[in-house]
């Protein structure tokens, strides 16, 4: 299976990819716990069905020392004891963030202040940040059906 589009060999969005690459970086600079925006990513990717993030994130987990049974568990975060309840706020956040159009409300009071008991004023706006840039290449992957499985560790710096 090949990709619609060489996008990431495209000049075009090479220019685009430069500025969202330098948001993901000073996300990973943020306070917000590594594996708290490892699942954020990896659930965003697996509700929005991209493959190739998915593949990525699940990859660079493991390689960060996140375990299988979390990993595999992500999507089923509610039942799973695996989880804290901070990562918990974090994904119900993620969830409903990442299905807005879902809700009429969007993302619930409830929602929020779940997570803001957990998250400092820069740790919300990280994860709020983080949802929105995954979701960004979740859509970017998903439109030119970037192919998944061949991700290798650090691929992209």
């Amino acid at each position: 299976m090949d990709a619609r589009l060489n996008y990431y060999g495209n000049p075009a969005a090479g220019k685009f990819l430069k500025y969202i690459n330098s948001a993901s970086k000073a996300l990973s600079d943020s306070t917000l716990p590594a594996a708290t925006a490892a699942l954020v990513e990896i659930r965003a990717s697996q509700i929005n069905g991209c493959g190739f993030c998915t593949d990525m994130h699940t990859k660079e987990a493991t390689h960060a020392g996140e375990s299988q049974q979390r990993l595999n568990l992500i999507a089923a975060w509610r039942e799973a004891k695996v989880f804290t309840d901070a990562e918990r706020a974090a994904l119900e956040l993620t969830e409903q963030a990442t299905r807005i159009a879902d809700a009429a409300g969007g993302v619930t009071d409830e929602a929020w202040a779940n997570a803001a008991k957990y998250y400092d004023e820069d740790q919300l706006a990280a994860l709020v940040s983080l949802i929105a840039l995954i979701n960004a290449y979740n859509r970017i992957n998903v439109i030119v059906q970037q192919p998944a499985g061949d991700y290798q560790i650090g691929q992209f710096g």
